[in-house]
Formats: C-alpha cells, structure tokens, sequence
C-alpha cells in the first residue's frame, strides 16, 4: 500500500494530494483481474484508463484530476518500477525499457490486452512506448519526456537532479518551511506554474516520494531516447506552454519529427506537471483524446 501520511485542513484552493476520496481506493476492483500492481490508485467504474507519473513521482500527482476522470472511466494510476510505492527494479542500472516492462506486467495483471493510457513526462514516454508494443486504444501524453537527443545532456535533467539533491538537504526541515508559500512555489517551480496552491503536507509527500525513488540516478543518466513512432492508435501530444522542464521550444518540434500521426497540442498557462497547476483542463485533455477512439 502506498502511505503518504495524513492531511490537515486547507482551504478550496489548496490541492490536496494526501487526501485520498472515500471512492478512491487501494483494492482489486471486481471487473478488472484479482491482483492490482502496488502502489496502484484507483478510482471509479467504466472502461479502464490507465494514468503513469513522471520520473520520482507518484499516482497522487494525478488525485485531483482522478475524480472527474472517474465520472466516466474506471481510472488506475500506477506506481512506476522503483518508485514510491511501487515494484523494486532488480536490474540495475535501471533504464525506461525496464520501466516499461513494468508497466505491460501490471496491464497482464489487471486482464487488460489494450486500455487508454495518459501519461506525464517519463510517464508520457512510457504511454508511446506502450502503444509501439499494441497495449493501448488511445494515448494522452503529456510534455513526454525521451524527445531529447541521447548523445547531448540538457538543462531539464540537471534541474531534476538539483531538485534531488536539495530536496534530500532540506528534508528535515520541509514541514516548517512548507507552511510558506512562497516556499512550495519555490519547491515547485519546474513543475507547477503555481506551486503555491499545494498544501504544506502535499509537498512533504511528494518530497517522500521524490526520496523514494530508488532509480532517479539511473534514469536521469538514461542513454535511451524516444525513437520515431508512428502511432497507429489515436494519440495527442500535449506539451506545456510554462514547462522549464522540456520547454515548448525546442521539444515541441521534436515531438512532431518523432511522434508520427499524432495530433500536437499546446496547453498555455500550466508548468511540467500540467495536472497541479490545472487538473480540471488536464482531465478534459484527456478525456478529448479517449473520445477520439469512438470517431
């Protein structure tokens, strides 16, 4: 079970990560197969869809979005392979490859052959990689990660690897500091345009889960790279307009030479992790591109 700890009380405009719903829950739902991945965090009744995080992230980065996702879908967010809550990887180094392994062995597990599937940066990437494989009806990728060129570093992975290293400096102290928030918005500036609407204990969880993650070195220090897709599956690349991540120019463009097929969309006004910042506009994004399945 994934434990991210107990929330206070905060006002509407606070995102509560480490609140889980009463109709979210942990357990097996009956329709799918009788053993859930762990760390898995679902939600709601209808065709399966499938949500997948970014590198040292968690399912809870996707619990705001998850309720109006599960209006209509039966949505599963899964654990990435040596991430917080998830499966240790045995392998080592870690690389995508191995992550998405993963991922196809939790698709066998829930009975699932193809399901929808949306994903934010390494979980973008894990999306692509999914439909090259035939194990998805429709991708949602969100400022996918791997559009880089594998020989030449750039400046989205130092910045994760600084966040690493000063997350795991400032620990002891986050849950004072993250009363500020002028602090969570600086915690948060290469993910959120808005940090500063997530509550104090939300980002001690995320914190948690960024320390959590067993395999951040190896896959910050991935050789791998997105190679060209041709998507046979509707499929929307939407990248973030505020990302300093993957920033639109030039990764955009990238997408567009390497994700053959798809449609490209710009999302203005939202950072990396497009969810924290505008989780209703995220879920419609979403479910904008599962509809496309049925045209």
């Amino acid at each position: 079970m994934l434990t991210v700890g107990s929330c206070g009380s905060h006002g509407r405009s606070s995102l509560q990560l480490c609140y889980m719903p009463r109709s979210m829950s942990f357990g097996p739902p009956a329709s799918l197969g009788s053993t859930l991945p762990p760390g898995t965090l679902q939600q709601g009744s209808g065709e399966p869809l499938i949500l997948l995080h970014g590198v040292m992230g968690t399912p809870l980065m996707w619990s705001e979005s998850m309720p109006l996702l599960a209006a209509s879908h039966r949505v599963i967010a899964l654990a990435a392979l040596g991430h917080h809550g998830g499966r240790a990887c045995t392998q080592r180094p870690c690389r995508i490859q191995h992550v998405v392994d993963d991922a196809e062995r939790s698709l066998d597990a829930l009975g699932l052959s193809r399901a929808h599937i949306a994903g934010n940066s390494m979980g973008g990437w894990m999306a692509l990689e999914l439909a090259r494989r035939g194990r998805a009806k429709t991708v949602c990728a969100l400022s996918p990660a791997g559009l880089w060129d594998a020989k030449d570093p750039f400046d989205g992975r130092s910045r994760l690897n600084a966040t690493r290293h000063l997350t795991r400096w400032t620990r002891a102290t986050l849950p004072w500091a993250a009363r500020s928030a002028a602090v969570r918005r600086f915690a948060l500036r290469d993910s959120a345009l808005h940090g500063e609407r997530i509550a104090p204990e939300s980002l001690v969880a995320l914190a948690d889960a960024l320390l959590g993650c067993q395999v951040s070195a190896d896959l910050l220090d991935t050789p791998e790279q997105l190679e060209p897709l041709e998507v046979t599956c509707p499929t929307d690349v939407i990248w973030s307009g505020a990302d300093r991540i993957f920033p639109l120019k030039p990764f955009a463009e990238i997408a567009k030479q390497r994700v053959l097929g798809a449609r490209h969309v710009v999302l203005d006004d939202v950072g990396h992790v497009p969810m924290l910042d505008a989780p209703e506009r995220v879920a419609n994004a979403i479910l904008t591109t599962v509809a496309r399945a049925s045209l």
